[in-house]
């Protein structure tokens, strides 16, 4: 099977969240921790992109505040350099990932993403120098636009992702999720 890399996109500013929410702790652990420990056992390595963290961190490219297409950006041109073929992105702000998620988006192509989620993908390494161009032209720096431009497979989970993006998200979650 091909080499993935993991690269957590973290480089938002959480203006909706009030504060830091990766720091954020949901039933004692940070936000990033559990990503962290849902994303490890689906890829070979992982960098945290746009803030330093436990784990090899790259900033966001080609500059900060170009929201999650930067931290993408990043993550393909490192990929690409490091050897990884395939780079499997999520948010810091995503602590419940399916164990298998990698595998269904495998499945569904490279590149593919998750249809209710965009900033969950694979995406191939050789699209980085493509996406330079399309940060250049396109100000709206969608990742949907990108998924569209780059012909991406979508795929549709029969679950929902938890993805917190404010402390009211953080509450709901934490009522039902299991403390460890």
């Amino acid at each position: 099977m091909t080499r993935l890399l993991g690269a957590i996109l973290a480089g938002g500013r959480s203006q909706r969240f009030g504060s830091d929410k990766a720091v954020a702790l949901l039933a004692g652990q940070s936000l990033i921790d559990r990503v962290v420990a849902a994303l490890a056992p689906q890829v070979d390595s992982m960098v945290l992109v746009g803030r330093a963290g436990d784990i090899a961190a790259i900033p966001d490219r080609p500059l900060p505040d170009l929201g999650p297409l930067g931290g993408l950006n990043a993550a393909l041109h490192h990929a690409r350099a490091q050897g990884y073929p395939a780079v499997m992105t999520v948010g810091c702000d995503m602590p419940v990932l399916p164990p298998d998620l990698a595998e269904r988006l495998r499945a569904s192509g490279c590149p593919s993403y998750v249809e209710a989620i965009p900033i969950i993908g694979l995406w191939p390494a050789d699209l980085a120098d493509q996406l330079d161009i399309f940060l250049a032209s396109d100000r709206r720096r969608s990742m949907r636009g990108w998924a569209t431009e780059v012909g991406a497979a979508v795929l549709s989970l029969a679950e929902d992702l938890p993805n917190i993006n404010t402390p009211d998200d953080l509450s709901l979650l934490a009522r039902t999720f299991p403390r460890d």
